[in-house]
């Protein structure tokens, strides 16, 4: 049996059972595809060490390679999400309900200041920040419809957030 057919009869057998194992380790759909994507990716580097696509040495390294792809995206969501740049985060402090021309200045300002960040980005990274931080959506769904990868978004943002807290500083240290 060639490398290439083995791959086809691992995926034949186990592109389900996989993906359930994936669903049931991070809860949403595009991230469970992913962490399938990237075992078999694991899976096609080594595909010459492993035995029979049936063998239960075959079946249990199919299963370590899907955990271990399906936990390190979940790791990664939980690293995202304690780092997540909200847009409105410069104008929390202001409460919603003041009404004195004061606070109403101070939040135009903040306002203004947050247009004038993401007037300063190129469309494609005033993109990823708007439909990260506004629409929510993950770093995968994104590249997806950038056509790029999710690294690459995930790197951009990243980057374009460290923009937006030194220009904040910057901006800040001039008041």
């Amino acid at each position: 049996m060639t490398d290439s057919e083995k791959l086809e009869a691992l995926y034949r057998l186990y592109e389900k059972p996989l993906y359930h194992i994936a669903m049931a380790v991070l809860h949403h759909h595009e991230q469970a595809e992913d962490a399938v994507h990237d075992a078999f990716c694991k899976v096609m580097r080594h595909i010459s060490k492993l035995g029979e696509p049936q063998a239960p040495e075959t079946r249990a390294y199919m299963i370590a390679a899907v955990r271990s792809a399906a936990f390190r995206q979940y790791r990664r969501n939980a690293r995202r999400n304690a780092m997540t740049f909200p847009l409105d985060a410069l104008t929390q402090t202001i409460p919603d309900n003041s009404d004195t021309l004061r606070l109403h200045i101070e939040k135009s300002e903040l306002r203004e200041l947050l247009s004038r960040l993401l007037d300063s980005l190129n469309d494609t990274d005033r993109s990823i920040v708007l439909l990260h931080c506004r629409d929510g959506l993950t770093f995968g769904e994104i590249g997806r419809q950038l056509g790029i990868s999710a690294a690459a978004a995930r790197k951009r943002f990243e980057r374009t957030r460290k923009r937006f807290r030194a220009q904040k500083e910057e901006m800040s240290d001039e008041i």
